[in-house]
């Protein structure tokens, strides 16, 4: 069983986008933003799947906290079988997926963040 964390990042969600260089994408998705998106200021959404190993995690989940836009709420995740990082500007969780209390404290700090709650479904 692989204990490698997959996830998304936004590139447009970073300030600065040198961790996407620590990261495999191992897939890239454009969106064209609409009004459900809730990111006026921005014309598109450059998805990049990621595959992080085990051993890296922490440092990036480290590094993507601070990578984050400062001037808009964002988040970015990954996960694998037994955890799941949600990275906030100042903020990061490491949920055990078993511990659906741990996803309600992620999703009730997004939500004080004003980011949508549609876009919080993490479990």
């Amino acid at each position: 069983m692989s204990k490698d964390f997959t996830g998304v990042i936004i590139e447009e969600s970073l300030e600065n986008s040198e961790v996407l260089k620590k990261v495999n994408i191992i897939k890239t998705r454009v969106e064209k933003v609409t009004e459900k998106h809730k990111t006026p200021w921005i014309q598109q959404w450059t998805m990049y799947t990621v595959k992080i190993p085990e051993d890296k995690a922490d440092a990036i989940a480290k590094e993507l906290g601070k990578a984050l836009d400062s001037k808009h709420d964002w988040y970015a995740d990954f996960k694998n079988d037994e955890f799941h990082y949600i990275i906030f500007r100042n903020r990061i969780f490491k949920v055990n997926r078993s511990k659906k209390e741990q996803y309600d404290e992620a999703i009730r700090y997004g939500i004080s963040l004003k980011i949508p709650e549609y876009q919080l479904d993490f479990v």
